[in-house]
């Protein structure tokens, strides 16, 4: 990790800073985690999990680009997700809008992937992906229908396109700045000035592509004005996970991000919508969508790993831990981050592979986490698993290093705090010797959370449905973002609405 270090920073200080900051971005990440820019997987997708027609693909070598990053997609977001009537949905509301396109030649194949970020793209091809996380924060299909004509016009507009030729000569400038420039400043100005254009680029696409799908949704018959509800329904949504987190790093997203500001966006919407029909005007088809979503997964699937409160189940896996009184967790892509709600103290939680032969204090010693306290090195059993621990110190942060032997992997916790106390240390030992292999009624009792319609009835409030919902936090403003309701929305006798059960 200290390869190529420059200055005069002693090799152990080098070291210790380049953990914190691997620790810290994770959690950054963590914490910053916007609408559309996270994973919720626990390690690889296993082909076996796939659907069977993704599971024949996976098994064949993938034979064209569009075939690789095809699957590579599927990998990244869960793979995906079978749902005959939401795919009937998708495909009868994807054939409207390409009839009212500027390019009713094009074909499209709409995949739905099995993720709860809230998220959708297009690839060149016409391959068009939308999360079913996106689809459960959607209120009526005019919502969708505004997404899904959006990324039909970066593909008409050849944005799609545009963005690989772009990201091609990021990387090319990377690899120069990285491997051929002497000086590291000159080299990471360089770098800097590619993403500034992409990024500045990006925004134009985004904003033409939103007049362009508006326009495409007006034409098909939907509600043009259903941009402007779901964009709002995404910033509230990005505003109600960011405001449940606490960073370890300071820094807030940066001004890189490649979609442009959620109110700038509502005004254009609003503004693209007038210029076909005033408010009310076109079809929403809001009970059909909503009977549709009726008993689909929602957040997590269990077969990727799962958070509930402060607890971490993986049935798949067959493992279960409990983080410390007052840490926040998140499952990502790459390991479970926490982090406690002060900012004071982190954890990250992965799983590798290492040789059986190789002894647990020998890994905690290997180089993968550098600037070990040698002293610190300590052989112990959890749950009745082998396992060993150490501390480590950065420059601003001190770290208990844990390593399990749990089966044929080894899952590394990693807790940080700003101050290491013997206090600290009892509660990080207390919170890994939860730890444990689940039993299998555990496994077996492990079930996803769903969306269930309800239909509202006299005397029913958003603050009664709401405690009805299977979520631990602020679970009145949860169900606000979910039904698209305002903070001064009330319900009315016969409206629907969607609850998260159990």
């Amino acid at each position: 990790m200290t390869s190529g270090a420059q200055g005069q920073t002693s090799a152990g200080q080098r070291r210790a800073n380049v953990f914190s900051r691997w620790l810290a971005l994770g959690l950054a990440a963590l914490a910053v985690s916007l609408a559309g820019c996270s994973t919720s997987r626990f390690g690889a997708i296993d082909p076996a999990v796939l659907p069977k027609q993704e599971r024949r693909t996976a098994a064949a070598e993938p034979t064209s680009p569009q075939q690789r990053e095809h699957l590579r997609i599927l990998s990244a977001y869960g793979g995906a997700y079978s749902n005959p009537r939401l795919q009937v949905m998708l495909e009868q509301t994807v054939d409207k809008l390409v009839a009212a396109s500027e390019r009713p030649d094009l074909k499209y194949d709409v995949t739905i992937l099995n993720s709860p970020a809230v998220n959708a793209f297009a690839l060149p091809n016409g391959q068009l992906y939308v999360t079913r996380g996106l689809i459960a924060l959607a209120n009526d299909n005019s919502e969708l229908a505004s997404v899904l004509a959006h990324e039909m016009a970066h593909v008409i507009a050849r944005h799609a396109e545009i963005r690989e030729d772009q990201a091609r000569q990021a990387a090319v400038v990377n690899r120069v700045a990285t491997d051929l420039l002497s000086d590291p400043q000159l080299g990471a100005l360089a770098l800097a000035k590619s993403k500034i254009a992409l990024a500045n680029f990006s925004r134009a696409q985004e904003f033409e592509a939103d007049g362009i799908g508006v326009g495409i949704s007006a034409r098909a018959g939907f509600d043009p004005y259903g941009a402007e509800r779901f964009l709002t329904s995404m910033g509230a949504n990005a505003q109600l996970r960011s405001s449940q987190r606490t960073s370890i790093d300071p820094r807030a997203p940066d001004f890189l991000s490649s979609h442009p500001a959620t109110p700038e966006r509502v005004t254009n919407a609003v503004a693209n919508a007038r210029q076909y029909t005033g408010p009310g005007a076109g079809a929403r088809e809001k009970a059909a969508y909503l009977a549709d979503l009726d008993g689909m997964v929602y957040g997590e699937d269990p077969s990727e790993g799962f958070v509930r409160g402060r607890r971490f189940l993986h049935p798949k896996l067959g493992f279960t831990f409990t983080s410390p009184e007052g840490f926040a967790l998140d499952n990502t892509a790459h390991a479970v981050f926490g982090v406690k709600d002060n900012g004071s103290q982190a954890l990250r939680l992965d799983v590798v592979s290492v040789p059986a032969e190789q002894p647990l204090p020998d890994y905690l010693n290997s180089g993968w986490i550098e600037n070990i306290d040698p002293k610190s090195i300590e052989e112990i059993t959890v749950g009745g698993f082998p396992a060993a621990t150490a501390t480590a110190q950065g420059d601003q942060w001190s770290f208990r290093l844990y390593v399990v032997r749990f089966g044929s992997e080894v899952y590394r916790m990693i807790f940080a705090g700003k101050h290491r106390t013997e206090a600290a240390d009892r509660v990080f030992r207390e919170s890994l010797n939860t730890f444990r292999r689940m039993t299998s009624a555990e496994m077996a009792q492990a079930q996803p959370l769903r969306l269930k319609l309800v239909e509202v009835k006299s005397g029913d409030t958003v603050e009664k449905l709401a405690h009805r919902m299977a979520v631990g936090e602020r679970p009145v403003e949860r169900f606000r973002v979910l039904n698209g309701l305002g903070e001064h929305d009330r319900l009315k006798p016969g409206d629907l609405v969607k609850i998260v059960v159990e």
